[in-house]
């Protein structure tokens, strides 16, 4: 087992949005990453996202509908749906994708 200090490796980052892959537990790949408070465009992928917020806020907009997503929250978005991440996101965000 390995105890991974999330806040620390959010922290230690070079950029805003960049994310770090921690894991991989079978097929999904676990990876945490800082958010900045700005924006960003729209994107899809083949396979479900588990979007966790460790603290702070996600502003994402999937489908066209805006999702607020609160610290100690859990969003996950559906296989090929396109969803963006509005300004004002900011904090720790944990995601957990198909590898």
């Amino acid at each position: 087992m390995t105890l991974v200090d999330l806040a620390a490796v959010a922290t230690a980052l070079p950029d805003p949005w960049s994310s770090r892959p921690l894991a991989e537990v079978r097929d999904a790949r676990v990876k945490v990453l800082r958010m900045s408070g700005a924006g960003l465009p729209q994107e899809r992928h083949p396979t479900a996202e588990a979007l966790l917020v460790l603290d702070g806020r996600l502003e994402p907009e999937v489908a066209g509908r805006h999702v607020p997503v609160l610290a100690g929250q859990l969003y996950v978005v559906p296989a090929d749906t396109p969803h963006a991440v509005r300004a004002g996101s900011h904090g720790t965000l944990l995601i957990v994708e198909h590898g």
